[in-house]
């Protein structure tokens, strides 16, 4: 049995070939990442990897359209988006597939 903890990991990444990884793979990409009202990142896509993001609790906005807890967004290889959270606590899980390093890209 291996053990870890959250937040000794780089902003929520768990799985994927990066360090520190409870396993490392180029297979996919897992997070689980918490949010604080105001929390922002720039518009971006991805050339190779899907992403799928799952709102556990709160609200974020994401090409001006609000989630809220149970919403799953996928968004496919070259479609962008930013992100701004609406609420203090909200946690998403967030899942890239496949895993691949260096395939983000600012819009």
């Amino acid at each position: 049995m291996k053990i870890a903890k959250l937040n000794d990991m780089v902003k929520g990444w768990f799985i994927g070939n990066f360090e520190p990884s409870v396993c490392k793979t180029n297979d996919v990409e897992v997070a689980v990442k918490k949010y604080k009202k105001g929390d922002c990142e720039e518009k971006h896509y991805h050339k190779i990897a899907t992403e799928y993001t799952v709102i556990l609790s709160g609200r974020v906005k994401m090409n001006n359209v609000e989630y809220c807890a149970g919403d799953i967004i996928v968004m496919e290889p070259e479609e962008a988006t930013d992100f701004e959270c609406l609420e203090d606590d909200t946690i998403n899980v967030v899942v890239k597939l496949p895993g691949a390093n260096n395939d983000k890209y600012i819009k």
